[in-house]
């Protein structure tokens, strides 16, 4: 009976350290998307979004629309950054990704770097970090902590 209690201890003690090891990785991922992608956002706070409305408004669409950039630049990885309502910044992250491509790499997309990398590789990093943090919530270590909502 003791040799059961024993293992059954040993079993929630790897248990307990696995999801601690799990939270940690995704701290680490919701800090390296939004801290890199804040640089993003604290540029065009600095420098405006005239390079984007500029563009929209070629394309036909409202330049208007270009001020979204801060939401997807700025409050959406400060929100994953501090896992708050972290799917759902996860979630602007990657639709903004999806339209810097769209509007300014779309010519990129089947091409590859002087370095042999796919042109668009650090978008598609961003993209795809952004979907996994998506799916996979915030974390222990979060504001919002595992059972906040969108986390």
């Amino acid at each position: 009976m003791q040799t059961t209690y024993t293992s059954t201890t040993n079993r929630s003690s790897t248990t307990a350290a696995a999801a601690s090891i799990e939270d940690t990785g995704k701290l680490v991922l919701r800090a390296a998307l939004a801290l890199l992608i804040l640089f993003h956002g604290v540029s065009k706070l600095v420098g405006g979004v005239g390079f984007i409305t500029g563009m929209l408004a070629k394309t036909g669409l409202p330049p208007a629309i270009g001020y979204l950039v801060y939401i997807g630049e700025v409050v959406a990885p400060l929100l994953i950054l501090f896992g708050v309502w972290t799917r759902a910044g996860a979630l602007v992250v990657a639709i903004n990704m999806i339209v810097a491509v769209l509007l300014v790499h779309t010519s990129q997309f089947f091409t590859l770097s002087q370095t042999g990398g796919w042109a668009l590789e650090l978008q598609g990093l961003y993209f795809a970090g952004a979907l996994a943090i998506a799916l996979l919530g915030a974390g222990r270590y979060s504001v919002g902590g595992v059972a906040g909502k969108w986390n």
